[in-house]
């Protein structure tokens, strides 16, 4: 059957666009994810819509905190009674496709995705060309500011360069009100290590070329050098930055309750922001990255979400999990030409990545808070996918968090992060 001949079979019937929806027998499969209650009865929600037209599939969906996510996958992953679908960061996916706990996308879907996502999305879920699963949502980081602080501070606008970024992290400093100018993370890999990233790649640095670490450039030396100055002239105090995935803990209780200035963070936390605001969200603005001494202009760190599907489930489960994850992500599953996993994300702040998604959603990508994050886009740059990524984005961050406490100086941190890195990579490729 063709392509073009399925795709038109899709169009008529609504169904996913794997050829083929009914089996023989009741299929069980498992869908496993760090989702909060609320956005997992929205996927249960979405379902229960499947099966009204795939009876004979039943979808039960399971989650753990997000640091308990990968452990999980690799430690179910080796039977077929682990989960049938796991969403994934997609860092971890050349360790989980090494080690074949993860399926090759069937030809169909693999075709599907190549030509509705963005190349670069695409890239980032493929190991080897090989594409693994179906995308969905994708995360850039930007600068979030207090307007309030920022009038009361006489900061007439966001900071553009890293002069005027020190400048107003010091003025939104007051020790003896317990607010500092701009909050970093400690705690939390990604949290710790991608504004930092994004402070590198925005001053012309990387972390990682041709699968090499770079961290001991002259862009990532005045980087660390960048951080350091912040600590030490009280800019940024450690004590307030603990958080975890969920943004819990000191870091967001700081933010919301206008006691820190600044922070960089990702689009994805808008739900969080909005719960703990409430009408105070209105106060908060996003703009790019400030550029540092040896950028051209703002860019972010991007990365990266998908589903993919357990190499190790029963064939019956694997083809009934495809299909799922065909029409969860089709255009025609949610609401007004979106895909029901792009409702779901955007329940969360969260970008999708389908291109017609983003089409379907230009209104609500448009209001002020994401705009400032749907205009870096164009310019964002991937975070490294790479075997040994997840550790060296550990590594990375346990040396950020000495520098952040005064443990080691900003020489001392970059030296020690090359090292790591190197040590980390060249096992990881053995």
């Amino acid at each position: 059957m063709s392509l073009a001949w399925t795709s038109k079979l899709v169009l008529a019937t609504g169904l996913a666009f794997l050829p083929g929806s009914a089996w023989a027998e009741a299929v069980n499969i498992s869908y496993l994810t760090h989702w909060s209650p609320e956005t997992v009865a929205l996927l249960e929600n979405a379902a229960k819509e499947y099966s009204k037209t795939h009876p004979d599939v039943t979808v039960t969906v399971r989650a753990v905190p997000f640091g308990d996510l990968l452990t999980t996958l690799r430690s179910q992953s080796g039977g077929s009674d682990g989960a049938t679908i796991g969403g994934i960061y997609d860092l971890w996916l050349p360790e989980l496709a090494r080690d074949k706990l993860v399926a090759p996308a069937p030809e169909a879907v693999a075709a599907e995705v190549k030509g509705a996502w963005p190349a670069g999305v695409v890239s980032a879920a493929s190991v080897d060309g090989a594409l693994y699963g179906i995308p969905n949502e994708i995360d850039v980081y930007a600068l979030n500011y207090n307007k309030d602080l920022f009038k009361q501070a006489g900061i007439a606008a966001a900071p553009k360069t890293w002069d005027e970024f020190r400048e107003a992290a010091k003025k939104l400093t007051k020790k003896d009100a317990g607010q500092q100018g701009f909050g970093m993370i400690n705690s939390w890999a990604a949290g710790v290590v991608h504004p930092f990233a994004s402070l590198l790649v925005s001053n012309g640095g990387e972390l990682v070329a041709d699968g090499k670490p770079v961290l001991d450039s002259k862009q990532a030396g005045e980087t660390f050098e960048f951080y350091e100055g912040l600590i030490k002239d009280g800019s940024s105090d450690p004590s307030m930055a603990t958080a975890d995935a969920n943004t819990t803990g000191p870091f967001l209780d700081n933010f919301v309750s206008g006691k820190t200035g600044m922070i960089i963070m990702a689009n994805w936390w808008e739900s969080a922001l909005k719960t703990g605001m409430g009408d105070k969200f209105a106060n908060i603005a996003t703009a790019p990255i400030p550029v540092g001494p040896g950028g051209d202009k703002p860019h972010s760190i991007s990365y990266s979400w998908m589903t993919v599907v357990n190499a190790k489930a029963g064939e019956a489960e694997q083809k009934a999990a495809w299909d799922f994850l065909a029409w969860l992500n089709g255009a025609k599953s949610g609401q007004n030409g979106a895909s029901a996993m792009s409702d779901i994300l955007m329940s969360m702040g969260i970008l999708p990545s389908r291109s017609s998604d983003i089409e379907a959603h230009k209104d609500k990508l448009g209001t002020e808070f994401l705009a400032g994050y749907v205009s870096v886009l164009a310019d964002a740059r991937p975070f490294p996918v790479v075997p040994g990524g997840q550790e060296f984005s550990e590594s990375l961050q346990q040396t950020l968090e000495a520098l952040q406490f005064g443990q080691i100086s900003a020489r001392e941190a970059q030296a020690k992060a090359q090292a790591d890195a190197i040590s980390i990579l060249e096992r990881a490729a053995k």
